[in-house]
Formats: C-alpha cells, sequence, structure tokens
C-alpha cells in the first residue's frame, strides 16, 4: 500500500521539547524522516521535510527560571542542540520550525479566532488535576495511585477559570473516519488502542492557561488574559509551517502530509485531539500518521532521571553517521520496541558493511585495477546463467525497495538491498576471477565476472544512497561514477549497464573499516 499521493510527499515529525538533549529516540525519528524523505526523491517525487521544536508551555518557563534566563532567550539558547546535531547526521530538512516563529504565532491565533467566532470554543470553570512535564489535565479517575497515567510523575491539583474546546462532539466523527481510512493510523495496534480510547467517551479540551498561572504562550486574541494551551499551539505548526509554502505542482501548499511520524507515547494528542482540532478548523487532516515504538535500554524506556539516555552523536563519532544511520534503520521495524545494544551496534556494523558491503567493494575494484589496468570492460556477446542471475536479482530488488518504502517497512527495504550485496558476493565466489585471470583464453568471461558485480553494486549504492548518502556517494566514485551522472529518474539510476564501457575504477580507501568495541563491552 503506497503512502504518498501521485505526485508529491510531504513527511513531518513531531517537534521535540527545547529542554532537553536529543537522545537516540529523537535521532531515530528524524533520521526516518530523512531517510523516507530521499527514498521519494529518488523515486522522482517532489518532496518537503518538515521538523522543529517547541518552545512554549509551563515546563520551558520552568527551566528558563532554574537558568535565570528569560524563556525566549532560553529557547534560543537550547534549539541549537536539535539543529547542530542534525546537520551532523546528515539530515537535511526543508524547515526547522520554532514555535516562536512569528508566522507560527501569526497562524495559531488565526485558528484560534475561527474556531472561537464558529461557537468552538467557550469559557467555563475547570476543578481537576494537572502534570506538568506532559502538560494536561487529568481526572481523579484518569490518575494510576495518584499520578499521571501517561509519565507516572505527581500531579498537581488546580481550580480555575480556562476556555475549552468542544473536541467531545467529534468523537463519533473520528472513529468513522479512523474505521473507513483503515490507514489513517499504522501500526493497527496503535490504531485499536485509539479506538479503544475513544470508545471510553471523550472529554472537551482545556485550550488555555491564565497567565497568572503561566506567561509563557500564545496569548489567545479573544482573551489576553489567557495563553494557548501548548498542545493546541503545537499540533497546529505542521500546518502552519507550509501555510505560504507553494506546493510542487503551484497549488496553494504542501498541506495536508502524506505521513506524519511520532513515538508511540503521544498517540493520544496526535490521533485524537489534533484530528478534532483540523476538522473544526475545516483543515485536511493528515493522510498517514505512524506511531514507531520505544528504543530501550535494558528493556526500559530511555529517561534523564533514569539516567540511561544513548548519545546519538557519541555513537555517530565512534562508528561513523552513515553507520549509525544504517544500523537504526536496519534494526528497528516501525512499529515496535528495540532494546538498544552498542555490541548489536558493532555486530551489524562487522557483518553488513564491513564484511559483506565494504569487502565486496574492495575486492572489485582491486581486481579491476589488477587485471584491466583500472578499466571496466563489458561483456561482448556473453549471456550465462550466473550472470542472467545476477540481473534477475538486481531487476527484483529495484522493483522491491519503493514497494518495501511505501509500506513504511525501511528494514526490508534495506534487506533487499544488502541481499544483493550477499548475492554479489556468492558470485564472485562462483566465479572466482581470481582463476579466470590465469588463462588469456577466458578473458572475455573475466570481464562479465569484473564488469557485473561492479554493476551490482553500483545499483547497491544508488539504493542505499538514503540511508547512507556521504559513504555511498564513496562507493559510487570508487566505481567512476556519481548519482547525477546515472540518471535523474528512478529507471535510468537503477537501469542495468550504467557503467560505461572503458570507464576507469579508481578505487579507494576501505569504506567501512572493521569496527572493534570498547574493552569495557568486550567479553
Amino acid at each position: 500500500m503506497k503512502i504518498t499521493t501521485a505526485d508529491r510527499f510531504y513527511v513531518t515529525t513531531p517537534i521535540y521539547y527545547v529542554n532537553g538533549i536529543p537522545h537516540i529516540g529523537h535521532a531515530y525519528t528524524t533520521i526516518l524522516a530523512d531517510v523516507l524523505t530521499r527514498y521519494h526523491r529518488l523515486f522522482g517525487k517532489p518532496a518537503y521535510f518538515l521538523t522543529g521544536t517547541d518552545e512554549h508551555g509551563l515546563k520551558i518557563q520552568q527551566a528558563a527560571d532554574t537558568a535565570g534566563m528569560g524563556p525566549k532567550a532560553y529557547c534560543d539558547s537550547m534549539v541549537g542542540n536539535f539543529m547542530e546535531l542534525w546537520e551532523r547526521l546528515g539530515i537535511r530538512y526543508d524547515r526547522f520550525i520554532r514555535t516562536t516563529d512569528d508566522d507560527h504565532i501569526a497562524y495559531v491565533q488565526e485558528i484560534l479566532q475561527r474556531l472561537w467566532e464558529a461557537g468552538e470554543i467557550y469559557s467555563s470553570p475547570y476543578q481537576g488535576w494537572y502534570c506538568i512535564p506532559d502538560e494536561r489535565f487529568w481526572t481523579e479517575k484518569d490518575l494510576v495511585e495518584g499520578n499521571c497515567p501517561e509519565c507516572g510523575r505527581p500531579v498537581i491539583e488546580l481550580e480555575e477559570e480556562n476556555y475549552f474546546f468542544k473536541m467531545g462532539s467529534y468523537r463519533e466523527w473520528l472513529v468513522e473516519h479512523i474505521e473507513a481510512n483503515p490507514d489513517f493510523i499504522f501500526p493497527v495496534t496503535r490504531k485499536n488502542e485509539v479506538l479503544g480510547f475513544l470508545r471510553q467517551g471523550l472529554a472537551d479540551l482545556c485550550i488555555s492557561r491564565p497567565k497568572s498561572r503561566l506567561e509563557w504562550g500564545i496569548p489567545l486574541p479573544f482573551d489576553s488574559k489567557y495563553v494557548t494551551y501548548v498542545w493546541f499551539d503545537a499540533l497546529l505548526n505542521y500546518v502552519s509551517a507550509v501555510a505560504e509554502t507553494a506546493g510542487p505542482g503551484g497549488e496553494e501548499n504542501w498541506w495536508p502530509a502524506d505521513l506524519h511520524l511520532i513515538g508511540k507515547d503521544i498517540v493520544t494528542t496526535h490521533c485524537v485531539y489534533w484530528p478534532t482540532m483540523l476538522k473544526a478548523a475545516d483543515l485536511p487532516l493528515p493522510k498517514r500518521i505512524a506511531a514507531h515504538g520505544w528504543w530501550l535500554v535494558e528493556e526500559e524506556k530511555m529517561s534523564k532521571s533514569r539516567g540511561n539516555v544513548v548519545r546519538p552523536l557519541d555513537l555517530a563519532q565512534q562508528y561513523g553517521v552513515d553507520a549509525f544511520r544504517y544500523f537504526l534503520m536496519k534494526d528497528m521495524t516501525l512499529g515496535q520496541d528495540r532494546s538498544f545494544s552498542e555490541v548489536d551496534l558493532v555486530r551489524r556494523y562487522n557483518s553488513d558493511l564491513a564484511n559483506d558491503l565494504g569487502n565486496a567493494l574492495s575486492r572489485v575494484t582491486k581486481m579491476v585495477q589488477r587485471y584491466r589496468g583500472g578499466l571496466l570492460n563489458p561483456p561482448d556477446g556473453l549471456d550465462e546463467a550466473p550472470e542472467a542471475e545476477m540481473k534477475e536479482v538486481a531487476t527484483r530488488v529495484k522493483e522491491s525497495v519503493p514497494d518495501a518504502i511505501g509500506a513504511l517497512e525501511v528494514s526490508r527495504a534495506v534487506d533487499e538491498v544488502m541481499e544483493l550485496v550477499r548475492a554479489t558476493n556468492r558470485y564472485l565466489e562462483s566465479r572466482e576471477p581470481w582463476q579466470l585471470a590465469k588463462d588469456e583464453q577466458k578473458g572475455n568471461l573475466l570481464d562479465a565476472t569484473l564488469y557485473t558485480a561492479a554493476e551490482s553494486l553500483r545499483l547497491a549504492g544508488v539504493l542505499l544512497s538514503p540511508v547512507m548518502p556521504a559513504k555511498m556517494t564513496e562507493l559510487l566514485a570508487q566505481l567512476g561514477i556519481t548519482l547525477e551522472e546515472a540518471g535523474g529518474d528512478y529507471e535510468s539510476l537503477t537501469a542495468w549497464g550504467v557503467l560505461a564501457a572503458g570507464g576507469s575504477v579508481p578505487g579507494g580507501d576501505s569504506l567501512f573499516p572493521r569496527a572493534e568495541l570498547p574493552e569495557d563491552l568486550q567479553d
């Protein structure tokens, strides 16, 4: 099942709270969005990739107070943690939105005013329990042993006048939409979770905070004594970011998103609050919301309080950015949890990248240089079974990768390409070009073997370029070609026979030198 429209792909990540340091969970979501964007561009689709930071709310105000700074100055000092890390991890977004951006603030106020005038917002007293870290109100029955049901932390009791959005009136509509659009929420476990939540009833949503308690927020346009509830502010960024950005075909803008990526801990806000807000504002819904699982450490969710946060930059510096990206994409199935282990990362690196891909490239380029003076010679009239089988594998892989990406099965797409690499290694072992080089009568077969192996690796490099853009650029360069030289569209890039007759194969340094575990992790 394809997730995109015929002519474009707009993907969004959640916006991250600016008051923390990015961990592997943040990196996974954002790299996944980057990889999907790059794949769709490889397939010939115009694409737009949005990420950013969430900068309003009580927890930001408190963090700023602790730091002895104003809230905006505090956000300015923290946002670089995300922007710099994304740059170092090879993430190329089209916009990094901050909820303190002027155009976003204006858009939120425009939507609030629209809903107020339409009678979708009303004023009412509220008494209940409030979780500061999650910025959410809860009723007595929601609490678990007196604590927040989401994060397990203590709540405070509040009684105050506030403004409410008539979210409850959209419960039946949302159930019908989810049931009529089975791909709207992915995976099915999260869809069933949302439907179960909705069938218990749906209350209206408090969308304001009095300035007497919270000053750091977007002021309500119809009552200056209040600021906007952080989720009502944040959830509109995915639309506000492209409200003035023309789409690829000249249409008004990129909205609706083709895919919105989130972690499973924010399913309720993004699959219940957000769709009802969009519906009330007469805005289209995103086409698909995909909730991935957690990266766990020793079977526990990462958190600062537990001290088990995995810092992505440390791993990228140790093993290389592209190897880190490869591990995240290969080892997590979207929708499921995955336990992180540096041992697993090193094993994956050595098995897939150093042994299979890197070794194959090194063998082929060195043999072309040793036996053919560094020049490729396509076979003349040779069409034997082993070569035909390699072409069949290549054809199957280039056709299966778009299907896997459309189904959000990035791990499967990567594995399909790696099967082509493994098939190349098996082919080399079968043909034994080092033996063919000893017999001048078998020169045509030697040329066929080297060309077939080189062409297979070129195709693997093209198909892995969204996952490992820097390393696959280097791989192609060692084969004497660039993505641009292979052609602009997917069929040209993945056609068999792109490497030219007499083309130079310069080779180069080892693409993935074997990695060693730190001493404290060795057996």
